[in-house]
């Protein structure tokens, strides 16, 4: 089973941006040793808790800084950006790392609408995604979908794309222009086999790709016993209301444990658990087990893990429990 990591760039209560940024490229550097496939940072926009808004910058440090694994987007929010300036961002970074870069591309803007305006782009950017991707590739691989315009630098071998969703509407592209296809079932998991499904049977074959690969998302969460694990998941879980709530503009501060718990219990709060339902939890034998029933479950062609903790050292923990150097059951 391939394992690869997807890093949310967490900047965690207290902790500088300098010092966040620094753990992201200690983390990578550790999944890079531990045998992983790849890792991937998602374009945020207007989140403090997020790291990773200037993604194309975020993965150049990590790529610096490890050695062999694939470094990527999961995703580029590419209603966000003309398709020229991601052409230009990643085939510098395909001619820098040869090899090691990877693109994935979302339809959301991956913030809120008052932010999509201060982004200047159009709202109505989405509806042209599919349009978008395809001029992307064409800029890639070297072709003048507009006539006259090149993306510059271009790498030999351009960076491969991949389509991200959470619904039928990504799985039906990535099947039609024949471009693997990653499933965010780690926040997103209602659609999960409706998507998984439709990408397969209608899958077509293309230059890159001549059957459908898919990569599910699972979070984990893995400590030295279940107890701890479950302590770890309940305070993340309650971490996502407080999240939730600042969205609302809800005060939080003075809300504690017994009052998220409370809200978690309530049929709104299951919503936010059920957003977690694809996750492995407990100690390493057991989240091993659980990571090896997603895959047959799924029959995804790869397992991207976003670990999940309360700080650095408790998602390093995690990773170390499942990275495929440290065992071969996976």
């Amino acid at each position: 089973m391939k394992l690869s990591v997807l890093d949310l760039a967490p900047v965690d209560e207290g902790v500088s941006y300098e010092e966040a940024l620094a753990s992201i490229g200690k983390f990578a550097q550790a999944a890079d040793a531990g045998g992983f496939e790849r890792i991937w940072y998602a374009e945020h926009h207007n989140a403090p808790g997020i790291a990773s808004s200037a993604t194309a910058v975020l993965i150049e440090h990590v790529a610096s800084k490890t050695k062999r694994i694939r470094v990527g987007a999961g995703g580029i929010m590419l209603p966000n950006h003309s398709p020229l300036v991601i052409a230009e961002q990643f085939g510098t970074l395909a001619a820098l790392h040869p090899g090691r870069i990877d693109l994935g591309l979302g339809r959301a803007p991956g913030t809120d609408m008052k932010t999509v305006h201060a982004l200047r782009r159009d709202i109505q950017a989405s509806e042209r995604f599919p349009q978008d991707v395809k001029e992307l590739e064409g800029f890639l691989q070297g072709h003048q979908p507009i006539p006259g315009i090149r993306a510059v630098p271009a790498a030999e071998t351009a960076p491969p794309l991949y389509i991200l969703g959470s619904s039928l509407f990504g799985a039906d592209l990535a099947a039609k222009l024949g471009l693997p296809y990653a499933f965010a079932s780690h926040f997103a998991p209602a659609a999960l086999y409706d998507a998984l499904n439709h990408y397969r049977e209608n899958f077509q074959p293309s230059n890159t790709l001549e059957a459908p690969y898919a990569i599910v998302a699972a979070n984990v969460i893995a400590a030295e016993t279940e107890e701890t694990a479950e302590v770890i998941r309940a305070e993340v879980l309650r971490r996502r209301v407080r999240q939730f709530l600042l969205r609302g503009n809800a005060q939080t501060k003075d809300l504690g444990d017994i009052e998220l718990d409370k809200i978690l219990a309530s049929a709104q709060g299951q919503q936010i658990v059920d957003m977690m339902r694809v996750s492995a939890v407990g100690d390493k034998t057991m989240v091993r087990q659980q990571l090896r029933a997603i895959a047959s479950d799924t029959e995804a062609d790869e397992i991207m893990v976003a670990f999940q903790g309360r700080n650095p050292q408790e998602r390093l923990t995690a990773l170390h429990m499942v990275a495929p150097a440290a065992g071969p059951d996976l």
